[in-house]
């Protein structure tokens, strides 16, 4: 697996992510627009530059894929944690 770099981060293909998460890929682009599945960013600092670590979560799900600048997947790691709750307005 590989993730495409971009100006402002990286791009996965719903293919690959779908399975990470337990979903069915024409699922994936529906319930990120929906803001079903976030995700995050993170660039290595220090001993880790040259990484990122970019985390997807969905439900009770998350997983987490660390690349390097090219995209290339170091580490992939999936947990089940708490879901979150939505914010009262």
């Amino acid at each position: 697996m590989r993730l495409e770099p971009t100006e402002t981060g990286f791009q996965i293909d719903a293919g690959d992510l779908a399975p990470l998460l337990g979903l069915a890929q024409e699922n994936v682009q529906r319930l990120m627009r929906e803001g079903k599945i976030n995700s995050l960013s993170e660039e290595g600092q220090e001993e880790d530059e040259g990484r990122h670590r970019i985390t997807f979560r969905y439900g009770s799900t998350r997983v987490r894929l660390t690349v390097n600048k090219q995209g290339e997947v170091l580490l992939r790691t999936r947990a089940s944690v708490a879901p979150r709750h939505a914010t009262p307005h």
